[in-house]
C-alpha cells in the first residue's frame, strides 16, 4: 500500500487540471491511498475518486494558520509520497519517503504542463473526472434524450472575464437555428450555488427560448455537473473552473478568453477551442485606471461572430465523435 498526500488548489479550475496527475498516481502506485488537501470549493470534485482515503479542506485563516492546521493533521503519518502543487513548505515538514513540490510559476508553460512537471511528466496527463452511477442517473433525468444540448457557462470568478449575457443568447440562437450546426438544440445553463453566480446566469435564462432551456443553476454538485456536461454536444463558457470541468468530462468545449492568459489556461483536450477578444490581454489590463477589484467586463471586443466561427469549427471536428455516441 502507498500512502500519498496530495496538496492541490483552492480554485476549481486548477483542481480539475490536477486530476490527471492524481490519475497517473492511481495507475502507477500499488494500492494507493491518497489524502487530498484542497479548498472547500474544490472538495466535491474528489467525492468519487478511487483510492481516496480522506479529503482535508483548507479554510483560509489569518497569518497562514490553515497551513499550521493542515500540518497538525498530517504530521503523524508516514507518507510514501507528498505532492504539493501549492509550493508550500509543508512537504519538508512531514515525514515522507519522496517529495514533489511545485516551483515558481512559469509563464512560458501552460498550467497543465507546470503540474505535470512536478513529477517530470511530458506530455502532462490529461484531466479526468470521477462520477458515480447516481450522478449519471441524475444527469440523464435532468438532460433526457432528445435534441442536442448546448451547455452555457455565463459565470466566472471575476467580472472582468464575463462575456455579456445577450451575447451568450445570440450565440445560442445562431448555433441552434435551422441553418446552424445544431438545429433545434436545447440550452443547459450551468452555474454554481452562490448568489453572484445566479445573478450572472439569470439574464441568460430569462432570454433563452421557453421549452428548450434546462436550468441547472445552483442545482448540482461538481460530479453531477460533470455528468451533465458529458451529455452536452457543445459547451461554451467563460474562462472558469466550469470550462475546465466540461473539457475533462469530454464535452466539446469552447473557452472564451480576454483578460486572462490563454496560453496558460486554455481548456485541455482533443475537442477544445478558444475564442479571444480582439483587444489583447496586455492592453486590456494596462488601461489607465485599471483595478481588477472594481472593473466591469473586459470581454466587449469578443463579438458573437468570432465565437460562432470558433464553435462551428469545433463542432465540425467533433462530428465523428458525436455521430458515434
Amino acid at each position: 500500500m502507498s500512502r500519498i498526500l496530495f496538496v492541490t488548489a483552492t480554485r476549481i479550475g486548477d483542481a480539475v487540471l490536477s486530476t490527471g496527475l492524481i490519475d497517473h498516481l492511481l495507475r502507477t502506485h500499488a494500492e494507493p491511498r491518497i489524502t487530498l488537501a484542497c479548498g472547500p470549493a474544490a472538495a466535491g470534485l474528489f467525492a468519487h475518486m478511487p483510492g481516496r482515503e480522506r479529503v482535508i479542506t483548507l479554510e483560509k485563516r489569518p497569518f497562514a494558520g490553515h497551513w499550521l492546521g493542515l500540518w497538525a493533521e498530517v504530521v503523524g503519518t508516514w507518507w510514501d509520497l507528498v505532492v504539493d502543487l501549492r509550493g508550500s513548505a509543508l512537504a519538508w515538514l512531514v515525514p515522507a519517503g519522496r517529495r514533489a513540490v511545485m516551483g515558481a510559476r512559469r509563464k512560458d508553460l501552460s498550467r497543465l504542463a507546470q503540474i505535470g512537471s512536478v513529477l517530470g511528466l511530458d506530455p502532462p496527463p490529461a484531466p479526468v473526472v470521477w462520477t458515480s452511477q447516481q450522478d449519471r442517473a441524475r444527469a440523464e433525468m435532468l438532460i433526457p434524450p432528445g435534441p442536442p444540448v448546448i451547455g452555457l457557462g455565463p459565470t466566472a470568478n471575476w467580472r472582468g472575464k464575463v462575456w455579456a449575457p445577450e451575447r451568450f443568447v445570440a450565440l445560442f440562437d445562431r448555433l441552434s437555428a435551422a441553418d446552424g450546426p445544431l438545429p433545434g438544440a436545447r440550452a443547459a445553463v450551468f452555474a454554481g450555488p452562490g448568489e453572484a453566480e445566479a445573478t450572472l446566469a439569470r439574464p441568460v435564462l430569462a432570454a433563452l427560448p421557453r421549452g428548450r432551456t434546462i436550468d441547472l443553476v445552483g442545482r448540482l454538485s461538481l460530479t453531477e455537473a460533470a455528468a451533465c456536461l458529458a451529455r452536452c454536444a457543445l459547451f461554451v463558457g467563460n474562462d472558469s473552473g466550469l470550462m475546465h470541468l466540461a473539457a475533462a468530462a469530454g464535452a466539446p468545449t469552447l473557452g472564451l478568453f480576454g483578460p486572462s492568459p490563454v496560453e496558460q489556461y486554455a481548456p485541455t483536450g482533443r475537442l477544445t477551442a478558444v475564442a479571444r477578444t480582439r483587444v489583447p490581454m496586455a492592453e486590456l489590463i494596462s488601461a489607465p485606471g485599471f483595478d481588477h477589484r472594481t472593473t466591469a467586463s473586459l470581454m466587449g471586443s469578443l463579438p458573437v461572430e468570432d465565437a460562432y466561427e470558433a464553435a462551428a469549427a469545433l463542432l465540425e471536428r467533433a462530428r465523428p465523435a458525436l455521430a458515434a455516441t
